[in-house]
């Protein structure tokens, strides 16, 4: 996997991958955050694997949005002290135990951005079911 990051103007920057997709960052103004981008990550990363696994679980699973919330260092580098991420998970008789599942074995093994991090840094989860 490779990527790259070139400076636009101001803070801004645009990073493009081998398929020439791209996505604009920002110190500052109207583009992501690097860091709100990592957390954006986590959530597409997370939520990959919480609908993959109850797919295969044969859940009737229609809809996944992921909130993560995180807390911050105060001193630089100003790194993730702490994320927590809430699941909404949409679907006909979704089991709690196969939503529960999924979302812990997206956290505790799946999740390659966020097995990326500190792995001592303290993680909560939470799911809601929302019945269709």
């Amino acid at each position: 996997m490779k990527v790259t990051v070139d400076w636009v103007n101001d803070l801004n920057f645009i990073g493009k991958n081998s398929k020439r997709q791209n996505v604009m960052f920002g110190g500052e103004g109207d583009y992501v955050s690097p860091m709100e981008n990592l957390l954006m990550s986590i959530g597409a990363c997370s939520s990959v694997d919480v609908v993959m696994i109850l797919q295969k679980a044969r859940q009737n699973i229609t809809g996944c949005h992921c909130e993560v919330d995180s807390e911050r260092a105060d001193e630089p580098p100003r790194r993730f002290t702490g994320l927590k991420l809430k699941f909404v998970v949409r679907g006909k008789d979704l089991s709690t135990k196969q939503v529960k599942k999924a979302v812990d074995l997206s956290v505790e093994k799946y999740c390659s951005v966020m097995h990326s991090l500190d792995p001592n840094m303290p993680v909560e989860t939470s799911f809601e079911i929302v019945p269709v």
